[in-house]
């Protein structure tokens, strides 16, 4: 249905001009019957029931988010096993400051097996920690628990304090030390608040040191081991209906092999939760597919006990064999493979089974008799080889199935939204009956918007979604406004999402290896960014279930395809020649044969870019993204080819049209995600989502012959004379979206708007003859599309507020650039 009264003079207008004149021209003194939009609920109408367990959090030790983050921990490396394995710039006294004599030392005297490394400090030898970011953090009046595991001769005696360069921050500790390897303990009490505390321990006579460590008291829920409180408090305040865990990548890459005296207690392991449980000075550290150490010390059980202490359902990940994220080797070592099956089942014992079972002894020894009730379990994570994958998840879920019937376990689709391996790992999804499987995907806030449909058309009998990691491209109010768009259609199928879960979840500030994040943090704060006040707002207002509801639309006046075209390449070196654009007619818009020089192309800054031997070369194989564009932005209905080459590298090359400018444009991405498929991608505003993909890689010195066709919003793409592939962009960005649910505890009506424009949306609802209270209770979200949220500022915040027009029809004005949650209560 087309917007009421003011379609008619809007339809004609350009997308600036729509909404300029929708934020200048006032709304009439008596204009109850003139509105931009309206939601007509249907009470009559039986909609999804929603479970309690819809949205979520998805935990990965990305971004430092476990130790220097969740995890409580504040000494770095405290058990000196940090390694070139982990990060090319790593050593063992990485984070330490040593004075005398001090030598880190792998032999026969070391702390326990998986724990090889320690420190001998000599007589009137000292170390120093500096924590994480710019220091070890302690405010003033609270406590801080220290422990180290040492040994040394009788009569020794350790000299631990705590200072920053003003001086002390806490009355020194003195502890005898004899004997072989004995845990000691000391309690700080800050007497000054500093972000840039160091750790230091001193000994007047030979001795050695392992696990040095430093936790603050006032942990969340005051438990051992236990979680930096701030960070905890937020995921909290989400109330989630479960916690994915310990992450998407880190779950299914390094090596498949195991853990042996002769390999050294070799490091890259895939993650395996065994290696996380028991006393932490017995846990194995292990590279971070992320470029750094992770200790372990946030292991499973701590996952179990957080997800247990905010009331969240646990959700583990365990590895099925075959790597994703950019890897594709899958097993043959059916030994190996089964061994990993037994690990899953002793796992479902260690959380599920009575403390007289095997595994359920160690969870009990650890502090925890009752069981954790897990019922639902991922195999796998992001594959690349979905039949490789299959063949193997089968086999996981054929044991756990038969041992453990009640568990749902969870498949997935690969890493991204569309394509030829999405589409095999849903044939076989369904083919085999699975019970849910877990999608991913990192697109654009236009993409998003785009979007808001996509399960409206997805089998209500096949297997269940599981949307185990999905956000737009930044954290900026956009992008929440977006993902906001976006949910509301989740709501809306949430017989076919039985599960969603933003991610990544926490970003420390100085330790960024992804982007965007919901909540960030340094040693000293937290903030919450713009999308985990959209998140936070739609998992606290949930309601039971979809009351059915549509919504009229914004007018499409997106128009053809315009725009110049471009050259580029990632982390490749590439050679085009010969590239030709002639308009529909046949006129010639661009030809260039590279004979006279490179003086109709425009570089952006990357790359190396020359004219050799005629043709137009990029040389620099680490730059990524070396665009180069030449034409007209106003160009369309055209013919762009060219030939293309690759000289060396990890990709293919990159061919754009309709560029407009430096974020917005397509390209013909063949050879990408390291030479193993060919897409078609499209930019908004900087953030890109994929339209089209196939497999298939690019050979090394082959000279391609490409051509893409532009006509109207219909691009034709061609590669050596063969069409490759075809699509049609014309599925509107719709910035209003909307849905209702109800909420049996409360008895409210929940009405969710999102106003995703840069104008108000004056809009009338009709809640279809339901007797409701006059008065609705509502919370708003609105800020500049580009706010962010920081440190000291949060420009996207919360307000509550009263409306006193509520009736079975009543108007009301969304805000610009807003989410609105309306509660009412029913009569």
């Amino acid at each position: 249905m087309p917007r009421t009264a003011r379609t008619g003079w809007r339809a004609g207008l350009t997308a600036t001009a729509l909404l300029t004149a929708a934020a200048l021209v006032p709304a009439p003194a008596h204009a109850e019957d003139v509105t931009d939009y309206a939601i007509t609920v249907d009470p009559s109408a039986r909609g999804a029931a929603i479970d309690d367990t819809m949205y979520g959090v998805f935990f990965e030790d990305i971004n430092r988010a476990a130790d220097g983050g969740l995890y409580a921990e504040l000494v770095q490396n405290r058990s000196f096993e940090y390694s070139t394995a982990d990060n090319g710039a790593y050593t063992p006294l990485t984070s330490w400051t040593a004075g005398g004599t001090a030598q880190v030392v792998n032999d026969s005297g070391r702390l326990n097996a998986r724990n090889r490394n320690y420190l001998s400090l000599g007589a009137g030898s000292s170390v120093t920690n500096a924590g994480y970011n710019t220091g070890i953090r302690v405010e003033q009046g609270k406590k801080y628990d220290f422990s180290v595991w040492a040994r040394a001769e009788s009569g020794s005696t350790l000299t631990v304090s705590l200072k920053d360069t003003a001086g002390s921050l806490a009355t020194a500790r003195r502890i005898a030390v004899e004997g072989g390897w004995t845990k000691y303990k000391a309690t700080f009490t800050a007497t000054r608040t500093s972000n840039r505390g160091r750790l230091a321990v001193a000994t007047a006579h030979d001795a050695a040191l392992d696990e040095v460590s430093l936790f603050p008291r006032d942990t969340y829920k005051n438990q051992p081991n236990g979680l930096r409180k701030d960070l905890a408090e937020k995921i909290a305040a989400l109330q989630p209906g479960f916690v994915r865990f310990p992450g998407g990548c880190l779950v299914n890459t390094g090596s498949m092999e195991d853990y042996s005296e002769a390999s050294g207690w070799q490091r890259r392991r895939s993650y395996q939760w065994k290696d996380t449980v028991g006393p932490v000075e017995e846990r194995a550290t292990n590279a971070n597919f992320w470029g750094y150490n992770q200790s372990y010390g946030l292991g499973y059980y701590e996952y179990f006990r957080f997800s247990e202490d905010i009331g969240a359902m646990p959700l583990p990940v365990v590895p099925a064999l075959v790597t994703g994220c950019g890897q594709n080797k899958a097993t043959e070592d059916d030994a190996l493979l089964q061994r990993h099956v037994q690990d899953t089942l002793d796992l479902i014992e260690f959380a599920n089974g009575p403390a007289t079972s095997k595994w359920g002894k160690v969870r009990a020894a650890m502090g925890h008799p009752k069981p954790f009730h897990l019922t639902h379990i991922g195999v796998g994570n992001e594959e690349n080889l979905p039949r490789e994958f299959f063949a193997r998840f089968e086999k996981f879920r054929a044991a756990i199935k038969a041992k453990y019937p009640g568990i749902t376990v969870i498949s997935n689709s690969g890493p991204d939204d569309a394509g030829a391996i999405f589409d095999t790992a849903w044939q076989l999804n369904r083919e085999g009956g699975v019970d849910m499987v877990d999608e991913h995907y990192y697109n654009s806030p236009d993409w998003f918007l785009r979007h808001n449909d996509r399960y409206d058309s997805y089998d209500r009998t096949g297997p269940k979604v599981f949307l185990g990691e999905y956000a737009s491209q930044g954290n900026a109010w956009r992008n929440g406004l977006a993902e906001a768009a976006f949910m509301t259609g989740l709501e809306r199928n949430a017989d076919v999402v039985k599960l969603a879960s933003y991610a990544p979840l926490l970003a420390n500030e100085d330790y960024v290896q992804w982007r965007p994040d919901m909540i960030w943090f340094n040693n000293r704060a937290s903030w919450n960014s713009a999308n985990y006040e959209v998140q936070k707002l739609f998992m606290t207002n949930v309601g039971d279930r979809v009351i059915p509801s549509k919504a009229t639309t914004t007018p499409d006046v997106s128009g053809p395809i315009t725009g110049a075209v471009g050259l580029s390449t990632w982390a490749t070196s590439a050679a085009y020649d010969d590239v030709k654009v002639t308009s529909a007619d046949g006129s010639t818009l661009l030809s260039d044969d590279f004979s006279g020089g490179a003086a109709q192309w425009r570089h952006s800054g990357a790359g190396d870019w020359s004219v050799q031997d005629g043709q137009y070369v990029q040389t620099d194989t680490a730059a990524e993204n070396t665009m180069v564009t030449a034409g007209d932005p106003a160009w369309r209905d055209y013919d762009l080819r060219v030939k293309a080459t690759k000289k060396s590298g990890k990709e293919g090359f990159l061919v754009a049209f309709g560029v407009k400018d430096t974020g917005n444009y397509y390209w013909w991405n063949l050879g990408g995600w390291n030479n193993t498929q060919s897409a078609v991608e499209q930019a908004v505003d900087g953030g890109k989502s994929t339209l089209l993909t196939k497999a298939g890689s690019i050979e090394t010195g082959r000279a391609y012959d490409i051509r893409i066709e532009v006509r109207g919003r219909q691009v034709t793409l061609f590669l050596d004379g063969q069409e490759w592939g075809r699509f049609t962009d014309d599925k509107p960005a719709e910035p209003f979206r909307q849905v209702v649910t109800r909420d049996a505890r409360t008895g409210d009506l929940i009405v969710k708007v999102v106003n995703a424009q840069p104008a108000e949306a004056r809009t009338a609802v009709d809640l279809g003859g339901t007797r409701v209270a006059s008065t609705a209770r509502v919370t708003t979200l609105a800020a500049d599309q580009d706010a962010v949220n920081t440190e000291t500022d949060a420009p996207v915040t919360p307000v509550t507020s009263t409306f006193r027009g509520v009736a079975p029809k009543f108007t009301y004005t969304f805000p610009a650039n807003s989410v609105t949650f309306l509660r009412i209560k029913q009569g």
